[in-house]
C-alpha cells in the first residue's frame, strides 16, 4: 500500500476507549477515519474534530454493526464518502456484569455473541467485498480487537465474553489463511486490563485499578497503546504479518 496515497479506514465502535484511541492514532498515521458508534454521536463528533485537526477527513456513521442492516448502512455511507476503503478495524464490543456461566440467560448470551462476534464476521464481509483483488479491490488489512480473556477464561466473572473472544482469535487466522493471495491482511490484538469505560459498563468501574497488581508490569495499559499495536497492523511496516494475534497485555 503507497504510504502517500489516501487510505481510508473504518473503526467501529470508535466514540470512546481503544476504538477513539485507534482513529486518533491512525489519523496521525496517515489515514482518513469512519468513525463509528452505535448511539453516542457527540463522542463520535469528538473523535472526528480530532481526526481533522490531524489534517485527515473524517465521517461520522451511527450505526448498530451488530446487526446486518447496520453494518451495509456503514459501508453504504463509507462509499458514497470516499469510494474506497482500505482498512477495517473490528472494535465495537461489549461486556456485561460479572455472573457465573449457571447464572447468565439466553438474551445476554445472544447479545455477547451477536454484537462481539455477528458484528465482526459482518463488518470483514462488506470489508472483503471491497478491498480483496478478487474483487477487483486494491488490497488492505484488517484488524480485529480480541482480549486476553480469551486465553484466561475469566471464571466467575464473564466467561461468555471470553468465549466470545477466543471466536475472534479464531476468526482471525481463518480469515487470514482465506484472503491471503487476495491482498488483504488479517490480524488481532489482544488486549488485557486497560483503563478505559468499558469496565464500568460491566458494573465494576475500578476494575483497571484494583486488578493492576496481577499483571507483571503492575499497571493498567492505557487505550492508546493498543491502538499503537493497532495502526502498525494497519500499516505498511507489518506488511508480512498476517494470521498474527499480539497480545498488549503487561505479560498478563
Amino acid at each position: 500500500m503507497n504510504a502517500l496515497a489516501p487510505r481510508v479506514l473504518i473503526v467501529t465502535g470508535a466514540g470512546r476507549g481503544i476504538g477513539a484511541a485507534t482513529a486518533r492514532r491512525a489519523a496521525r498515521a496517515g489515514w482518513d477515519v469512519v468513525v463509528n458508534a452505535r448511539r453516542d454521536a457527540a463522542a463520535a463528533e469528538a473523535v472526528a474534530a480530532d481526526v481533522r485537526a490531524a489534517g485527515r477527513r473524517a465521517l461520522v456513521v451511527i450505526a448498530d454493526v451488530a446487526t446486518e442492516a447496520g453494518a451495509l448502512a456503514l459501508f453504504a455511507a463509507t462509499d458514497r464518502a470516499f469510494g474506497a476503503l482500505h482498512g477495517l478495524v473490528n472494535n465495537a464490543g461489549v461486556v456485561d456484569v460479572a455472573q457465573r456461566v449457571e447464572q447468565m440467560s439466553e438474551a445476554r448470551l445472544q447479545r455477547m455473541f451477536t454484537t462481539n462476534v455477528v458484528g465482526p464476521f459482518l463488518c470483514a464481509r462488506e470489508a472483503v467485498r471491497r478491498m480483496s483483488t478478487r474483487h477487483g479491490g486494491a488490497g488492505g488489512a484488517i484488524v480485529n480487537v480480541g482480549s486476553a480473556a480469551a486465553r484466561l477464561g475469566s471464571p466467575n466473572q464473564y466467561v461468555d465474553y471470553a468465549a466470545s473472544k477466543a471466536a475472534i482469535d479464531t476468526f482471525t487466522k481463518g480469515l487470514a489463511l482465506e484472503v491471503a493471495t487476495e491482498g488483504i491482511r488479517v490480524n488481532a490484538v489482544r488486549p488485557g486490563i486497560i483503563d478505559t469505560g468499558i469496565h464500568a459498563s460491566g458494573g465494576q468501574p475500578d476494575r483497571a485499578r484494583e486488578l493492576a497488581p496481577s499483571v507483571p508490569m503492575q499497571r493498567a495499559g492505557s487505550a492508546d497503546e493498543v491502538a499503537a499495536a493497532v495502526v502498525w497492523l494497519l500499516g505498511d511496516d507489518a506488511a508480512y504479518v498476517t494470521g498474527a494475534v499480539v497480545d498488549v497485555s503487561g505479560g498478563r
